[in-house]
């Protein structure tokens, strides 16, 4: 069975657990993030010690950079110099260099043979100037070297043709040296017209850089070394390591962290490791860079992390040691704590078992002066207590339909009395709703009611247009409540002059409508067929329509306008005027009964044409019996008079192909152009009929200056019906024709001329 606890218990129990379940959580967090603090420090600070380190070697390549580069620039004067004086005052500069340099272990030079002997056309062979340091005694030799190439490493540099520094190498300059030491050389190119004319360069010793990377100690059991951009090992406490790859000594690491690529681009970084012993160490790396040497190397700076984190496991135990002594205290506040609060909370307790049982009355409120929380829980349920009393008298206010009682809340959260307003509010709502719903259901019956009064009297009057009309509109008037109305139907029968005509009108002014027509699209009679929507105006012009009755007139409050439709064929238009604004069911009840009357319009138009249309065919039977004799004699008549066109057809037939064979027939448009030719015309001028069609008559015809002026005058009587012979001459392919000529104007039935018709005769032939 689970046992209850006590609230003190509860106390003792749940604060306590989750307090020190916090606690712990909270200390460990915090000392695990000051280890990570520690450790993030720590990288920061050997990553700092490693740049400065890299800053001070990039320092001294600088500086022995310089030397080279300076050499480089001031040799490129001297290239116009005898060479037996130039050898002695490059020797003279190196000297004093060497004496001022005790770290250079040797200067020397090199020129291509190529670019001062005139004459030499090879890409190797060059003159070397060599001084170096033995003991306290400065040597040198002048040597030819490369007579039969370059070797791999000046090869390599001189194609490279700028500044650098070579990988670390391990050679014996010259001959005669004391002893073979691990060096790097400074390679500084020289430009002689912006051609490669030789180099500047000076070996160093790499013994003080060794000595230098041993210095470097920022804790105990770290060091330093240094790794050249191709990966060799050029300082390092452990000398086995002396001009070791990275990829021999650092196998897995180099494979793992890129080590060899990331010194190459120049990059700073870091990583840790395991040594054989166990032992983790973080390694950092920065790039050491000098002057224009785009070969970046590094100086890597190995620290062990036990060293490091030495502080933060101090730390962490002392930091250990004060929470345990804090929980210890918590304890013994918790234990004082709990009975102070227990107290209060027992009689606040009975408080609210009395309310559980249904109690709320001025005897419950408790008075504390605790001075603390327990003083603002008693104070917050005698508000309860106060707030209860009046949710309860405005709930029987509700309960008795007085929904405009108000209750004032507790405050913004206040959910009981929230409910209770919303309640209040829903029931309100529910009530106006219902109010609602009864004036729908009535606008419902009184359209329904309306439709199918409206319905009844379509019916009715089926069959008399006129009479349709006065009753509906009289009936719509005094339905929808309105003062004046008419319908204006659309009057098709002059199909030269078609117009709305008012057809019947009720209580309406007729002096607006005196012609009783109104065109198409014309005021908003007009316009609401032309748009076949219905127009509804409130503000009604002044002079727009007026309502008239025995005490005077006065400007409606609202006009509508609704479209007789059938099927979107407009029939009429009603419009009605009315002291009173139309509501929307009134306004869609007339849009409906307009539906209705179009259609019953419609119907009645039709019956009435089938009904004259009937009458007409009774009519027109009769006449067509008195016209079936009169047709026959008619169709005897025409019969022969068809056998007589045909054999006056046959003549005419007969007259145009004499025409057409005895002389040359061509047709003109009434612009002059040929629309026509005969076969004998074109057989007499050997051109093609398409060469001809189309051609104008002025073309190839010659003519007087006196012809000229009136040839236009000629034509234009022509097209004013008169005939016209003339004698005239024509030229085709370089030869003449002297034509008689007939111009014989055409006419068609309504006697307007539409053709010229030209006879033609060669002279020749005409004698």
């Amino acid at each position: 069975m689970k046992r209850k606890l006590k609230i003190r218990q509860k106390i003792l129990l749940y604060i306590l657990t989750v307090t020190a379940i916090l606690y712990v959580a909270t200390a460990g967090y915090i000392l695990w993030q000051s280890r990570v603090n520690i450790y993030s420090d720590a990288i920061e600070k050997t990553q700092l010690t490693a740049r400065v380190s890299a800053k001070e070697v990039s320092a001294i390549f600088e500086k022995d950079l310089a030397i080279v580069r300076t050499l480089s620039q001031a040799f490129t004067v001297y290239k116009d110099m005898p060479h037996e004086q130039w050898k002695k005052l490059f020797l003279d500069m190196y000297i004093p260099v060497l004496k001022e340099n005790p770290e250079i272990y040797s200067l020397w030079d090199s020129w291509e043979y190529k670019s001062f002997v005139p004459g030499y056309d090879k890409d190797y062979g060059r003159f070397v100037i060599t001084t170096w340091r033995e003991g306290n005694e400065i040597k040198w030799l002048y040597d030819e070297r490369s007579m039969s190439g370059d070797p791999p490493i000046y090869g390599k540099y001189k194609t490279l043709g700028r500044e650098a520094i070579w990988e670390p190498y391990v050679d014996q300059v010259t001959t005669g040296k004391s002893e073979v030491k691990l060096m790097i050389t400074y390679f500084s190119p020289v430009y002689v017209n912006n051609v490669f004319g030789g180099i500047v360069a000076s070996d160093v010793s790499l013994e003080s850089l060794q000595e230098m990377i041993l210095k470097i100690k920022p804790v105990t059991g770290s060091y330093a070394y240094i790794i050249s951009n191709e990966g060799i090992i050029a300082a390092h406490p452990n000398k086995e390591f002396f001009n070791k790859k990275v990829e021999e000594i650092l196998k897995d690491e180099n494979k793992k962290e890129n080590i060899t690529q990331r010194i190459a681009k120049g990059e700073e970084f870091y990583y840790t490791k395991t040594d054989e012993n166990g032992e983790k160490l973080l390694i950092c790396h920065s790039p050491i860079i000098a002057g224009k040497v785009q070969t970046p190397w590094s100086l890597a700076l190995s620290v062990p992390v036990d060293v490091i984190m030495a502080k933060a496991r101090k730390t962490f135990y002392v930091s250990l040691l004060v929470s345990i002594a804090g929980l210890l205290v918590i304890v013994f506040v918790l234990l004082i704590v709990s009975g102070n609060l227990t107290r209060p909370i027992k009689k606040i307790t009975e408080i609210l078992k009395r309310m559980a049982k249904g109690e709320v009355s001025e005897e419950l409120m408790v008075e504390l002066s605790t001075g603390d929380e327990m003083e603002e829980m008693a104070l917050a349920l005698n508000t309860t207590i106060d707030g209860i009393d009046h949710k309860t008298t405005f709930a029987n206010e509700i309960g008795k339909g007085n929904y405009s009682t108000s209750l004032e809340l507790l405050s913004d959260k206040d959910v009981l009395g929230k409910s209770l307003i919303q309640m209040r509010d829903s029931l309100k709502k529910a009530a106006e709703e219902e109010e609602k719903r009864k004036i729908e259901d009535q606008k419902r019956s009184w359209a329904n009611e309306g439709h199918a009064r409206f319905g009844e009297i379509l019916r009715q009057n089926n069959n008399d247009l006129q009479k349709l009309c006065d009753s509906v509109i009289a009936a719509l008037v005094k339905y929808v409540g309105a003062n004046q109305g008419g319908i204006f139907l659309w009057n098709d029968e002059d199909k030269t002059h078609q117009y709305f005509e008012l057809v019947s009108a009720f209580a309406w002014d007729r002096k607006k409508y005196l012609t009783k027509q109104i065109e198409k699209g014309e005021g908003l009679v007009g316009a609401c067929a032309l748009e076949k929507e219905t127009i509804f105006m409130t503000d009604v012009p002044d002079d727009y329509v007026n309502i008239t009755s025995g005490l005077g007139d006065a400007n409606p409050r609202c006009v509508i306008l609704v479209p007789l439709k059938h099927e979107d064929e407009v029939m009429g238009v009603i419009e009605m005027a009315s002291f009173k604004v139309f509501e929307n069911h009134e306004v869609e009840f007339i849009e409906k009964i307009a539906e209705s009357i179009a259609s019953t319009i419609l119907s009645v138009k039709i019956n009435a044409r089938t009904k004259m249309l009937l009458e007409q065919s009774q009519m027109q039977a009769e006449e067509m019996k008195a016209q079936e004799e009169e047709m026959r004699q008619n169709m005897e008549e025409l019969q022969a008079t068809q056998e007589e066109v045909e054999r006056k057809s046959t003549e005419i037939e007969g007259f145009m192909s004499s025409i057409h064979s005895s002389a040359y027939v061509l047709e003109y448009d009434l612009n002059g152009n040929v629309i026509s030719v005969s076969d004998s015309f074109i057989q007499l001028i050997g051109v093609s009929r398409e060469q001809i069609i189309g051609s104008h008559h002025a073309d190839n015809l010659e003519l007087s200056e006196e012809q000229k002026k009136e040839y236009g005058s000629f034509w234009d009587s022509l097209k004013a019906g008169v005939n016209k012979k003339v004698r005239s001459t024509i030229s085709w392919k370089g030869k003449q024709y002297h034509l008689f000529e007939t111009y014989i104007p055409i006419k068609d039935s309504d006697g307007r001329v539409f053709k010229i018709m030209k006879l033609a005769f060669e002279e020749t032939e005409f004698r």
